[in-house]
């Protein structure tokens, strides 16, 4: 990993990770202070709560399934330096929108601002949209084959320390305070963005399909016919619809079963995050830059053992006293507390560990002028995945089900992402017995 930490000293490297940091730093920021917003200010209700965060959980993903083929397209038959610059521009004014949500949202005028902040989340959806196939894309033109592994854990990492403080931040300045600081925020992603070097198209001319739907269509037909890359992508869309029933019951069972305030919110998401940076450097000490699959399986089993762990230390917990929550402090002095804590940093190491290898896949296993399209055509599947499971959540809830008891669901699902990343190693890194290559 120390070779690949080096790559952060180069310039066809390190504008690229400043730029995708402060990015996730800012777009979690925003999403994080809209919900705890929505969870401690303006809802008082288990329900609401979880429905208003598959809405916002919906909203984000709507722009992944009908513009993924199009910034697919565009950035394999672009600059993709050109397309970091207007997207990094766009933020600003997508910004803007979020920051006066937040503020007319403090002022009272809840529906006003929730309605600007759900508008923001979209606008950021089509944000990430054109952003998320290039900055994995872009990495086998700027770096050579045995830095892409590095370079795509590099890449994980540090989205995932920017989740942890941009959750952190929102759970601890005022409303107010994250919208200037997101406005910030965008004007030095804009800065860094620009300090990209050149990534222009290689292969022939792209004649582009500008229709959502066909698009769509013929890039995913194009795609999953491939196995290695179909393995791979539906490994990842498990892990993603896994995250998104994880995104969703999260928020509400801090508050309604740990019975704790967004401060401890901010810091078991926090948690999480440093978990999954973790893991992204420790796969890629254990394969030594190789790209492979082979402790995918044991990741994934690992992971669920840590989801019924959680699930089992939460039905213990001691609520606070009715009328209180826990704040962070008090929450630490609980005796399961660390328990708890330590459970969380397992499921995002071990979740770390399995889906790195697998975007790495993605992007050098094709041809340097399709590595967008492919990025894209997982993004598409793995939204579709994420809407399962999201729907799973609220379908399952509306049944009365616990939150406690929808993470048994979770650890179900990491046996199903097993099986895929083991399909996944025997076809692509040696011959298994029951499975031909």
């Amino acid at each position: 990993m120390l070779n690949a930490l080096g790559l952060l000293t180069r310039r066809r490297f390190l504008p690229l990770f400043v730029t995708q940091f402060l990015g996730a730093f800012n777009d979690n920021l925003f999403k994080t202070s809209m919900v705890l917003f929505a969870t401690y200010t303006i809802f008082n209700d288990a329900h609401q709560e979880a429905n208003f965060n598959a809405l916002a959980t919906g909203l984000s993903i709507v722009p992944f399934v009908l513009l993924s083929a199009l910034s697919g397209q565009l950035a394999d038959s672009h600059d993709k330096a050109r397309i970091i610059r207007l997207v990094k521009t766009a933020e600003i004014a997508i910004m803007l929108v979020g920051a006066t949500g937040l503020f007319i949202a403090q002022a009272g005028y809840t529906t006003a601002g929730l309605s600007l902040m759900l508008g923001t989340v979209l606008a950021l959806g089509v944000h990430s949209t054109f952003f998320g196939p290039i900055k994995y894309a872009i990495l086998p033109q700027h770096l050579g084959t045995d830095d892409v592994l590095g370079g795509t854990g590099l890449v994980e990492a540090g989205t995932y320390l920017a989740i942890l403080l941009g959750t952190v931040t929102a759970g601890w300045i005022s409303v107010e305070g994250a919208g200037i600081a997101v406005l910030a925020v965008a004007g030095l992603g804009w800065i860094t963005g620009r300090m990209v070097p050149p990534a222009p198209r290689e292969g022939p001319p792209l004649k582009v399909n500008y229709n959502p739907f066909t698009a769509s269509w013929r890039l995913i037909a194009a795609t999953l016919h491939i196995r290695r890359l179909f393995l791979a992508i539906v490994a990842i869309s498990f892990f993603w619809s896994i995250g998104s029933m994880l995104i969703i019951i999260f928020p509400p069972l801090v508050k309604n079963v740990l019975t704790a305030d967004k401060e401890v919110a901010s810091l078991a998401i926090a948690t999480f995050s440093v978990g999954v940076a973790i893991g992204s450097v420790v796969i890629n000490t254990l394969l030594k830059g190789e790209i492979s699959a082979r402790y995918a399986p044991a990741s994934v089993v690992a992971m669920g053992a840590s989801v019924v762990l959680f699930s089992l230390l939460s039905r213990h917990w001691t609520p606070a006293p009715a009328g209180t929550l826990y704040t962070w402090l008090t929450f630490l002095h609980e005796p399961r507390a660390i328990g708890i804590l330590l459970a969380l940093l397992a499921i995002a190491v071990f979740g770390g560990m399995f889906v790195v290898p697998l975007y790495a896949f993605l992007t050098t296993t094709v041809e340097k002028d399709q590595t967008a399209r492919t990025v894209a055509a997982n993004n598409i599947v793995n939204c579709a995945a994420m809407t399962i499971g999201s729907a799973v959540v609220l379908g399952i809830s509306s049944f009365g089900v616990t939150p406690q008891d929808m993470l048994f669901v979770v650890a179900a699902m990491c046996l199903v992402s097993a099986w895929l990343a083991y399909k996944l190693h025997c076809a692509c890194d040696e011959p298994c017995s029951n499975v031909r290559k």
